[in-house]
């Protein structure tokens, strides 16, 4: 075939989307390749199925939280079928309203179904057919990664994808790793009525996440009854009488536990195999995610990548952003299109909510900054006492020469949301003086951001409602 397409995408979930409507906005014909179903990880079986199904289990906890105060409570149990086909219809919905239908009216871009393999930097092959191109870009994600543990594949284990596939509710699930989605998805079944035990190998959740904040959220979670298991080394998994067995180390000591079903969640894998990069003369890190640059650039001249393929901030935004950047560079060269990855503002949906942007103490003190911090307990938060939500806090890092604030880390009720105001303060370089002299709405919970900045100077708690 010959050149018929400005742009050809490998994949069609949000990065490529996001790509492709920028490149048709430039005038470009693009074509998106897709082997599996349209919409890829988010709307599929990540963002959307998964935060459906944790919102719902919010209902559950805040109808406990109700009966607390003297609203009551029906234990009629969770007619999860109803729950599951519920998670089904919003996830239909959105994928035919942010995909097919955008693919259908929007002109300039077409889907062409089945693999596609690169034969050389300048052409691919999809089901027999050749087709070339001067400017292609990489956005196949990822998916969940398998470690290598004696026994695992007789263990009948769940990943994040086929955990959101279940039609009945386990009675007991273990988990193997303490991240993200472990955490999420175990608070989510330990409010619907499973039994949920976490194994991490290291000394606490979230490894990636600030030491404060990860502590806390472990602090919630072990308050609504999750089992956290610390320094543990699994060695092997085994399935027998209708449960799962998986056998760890845990300071030098052989321990087991076991589960009606296990979940393995210890982060994701690059989806780059059989796709024919080295072909391509595409550079691989060495677990396998694409190597980029600034701007998305891939070692083969005319080939970019973007999103989770290239191993950085795995969220929708970011990768939809990056899609965007490659794009930018591909059709108007040396523009400086980049990504600020330090304003990008990221979540994770546990509860509290877990909100992220901008440096940490180490990070920013590994850039050469002169650190100081302040850590707010949520409790301080007179919101947080009206809906009954005080676990978590909220921590600020600053530049202590200019008051600059660098970094904003917290676990909170609405965390996911307030994050979004802390991610404009420091992409616009911001002062802990003029967040603390801002002004927010009363009662909220956001206004927890002001009184963490005061807190450089004075001590919150001898300030009364509304004071300056």
């Amino acid at each position: 075939m010959t050149d018929e397409y400005d742009l050809i995408i490998l994949g069609s979930g949000s990065t490529a989307f996001a790509a492709a409507l920028r490149a048709q906005s430039r005038g470009a014909r693009v074509l998106m390749i897709e082997k599996g179903v349209l919409g890829g990880t988010c709307i599929n079986w990540g963002c959307i199925p998964s935060k459906t199904l944790i919102h719902a289990a919010q209902f559950y906890q805040d109808a406990r939280l109700g009966a607390r105060v003297g609203l009551g409570l029906r234990e009629e149990g969770v007619d999860f079928a109803c729950l599951t086909d519920h998670k089904e219809q919003v996830v239909g919905h959105l994928r035919q309203t942010r995909y097919l239908d955008i693919l259908h009216n929007v002109p300039g871009l077409t889907l062409l179904r089945g693999t596609g393999r690169f034969l050389d930097p300048h052409a691919i092959e999809v089901e027999g057919q050749r087709i070339r191109g001067e400017r292609f870009l990489v956005a196949t994600g990822g998916y969940p990664r398998i470690p290598a543990i004696p026994g695992l594949t007789e263990g009948n284990f769940l990943t994040s994808r086929s955990a959101l596939l279940l039609k009945e509710l386990p009675r007991s699930l273990v988990i193997i790793g303490g991240g993200v989605i472990a955490l999420e998805m175990g608070q989510m079944y330990r409010r619907l009525g499973t039994s949920v035990t976490v194994l991490e190998h290291g000394p606490r959740v979230l490894p990636a996440v600030d030491g404060d904040v990860a502590l806390a959220v472990q602090e919630a979670l072990r308050g609504e009854g999750m089992d956290i298991v610390l320094d543990v080394t699994v060695c092997g998994v085994a399935r027998r009488d209708g449960a799962t067995f998986v056998q760890c180390e845990q300071g030098g000591s052989p321990v087991e536990f076991s589960a009606e079903r296990l979940l393995v969640a210890v982060g994701t894998a690059p989806a780059t195999a059989g796709i024919g990069l080295d072909r391509a003369g595409v550079e691989l890190e060495p677990k396998g995610f694409v190597r980029v640059d600034e701007r998305l650039r891939t070692s083969a001249p005319g080939i970019w990548a973007a999103g989770d393929v290239t191993g950085g901030m795995m969220i929708a935004t970011a990768g939809a952003r990056e899609g965007v950047v490659a794009v930018d560079d591909m059709f108007e060269p040396g523009c400086g299109c980049t990504l600020d990855h330090l304003s990008t503002p990221m979540a994770i949906f546990t509860d509290p909510e877990v909100g992220l942007v901008g440096h940490t103490e180490a990070t920013a003190r590994k850039a050469g900054y002169e650190v100081m911090s302040n850590i707010l307990p949520v409790s301080a938060i007179p919101k947080a006492h009206v809906t009954g939500q005080k676990a978590g806090i909220i921590k600020l890092v600053a530049d202590a020469a200019t008051g600059r604030i660098l970094g904003v880390h917290l676990a909170c009720h609405r965390g996911a949301d307030i994050i979004n105001e802390a991610a404009l303060a420091v992409r616009f370089r911001m002062t802990v003086a003029e967040l603390a002299n801002s002004l927010h709405v009363y009662p909220s919970m956001g206004e927890g951001l002001r009184l963490c900045a005061q807190g450089f100077g004075r001590d919150v708690s001898l300030l009364s409602c509304c004071a300056e």
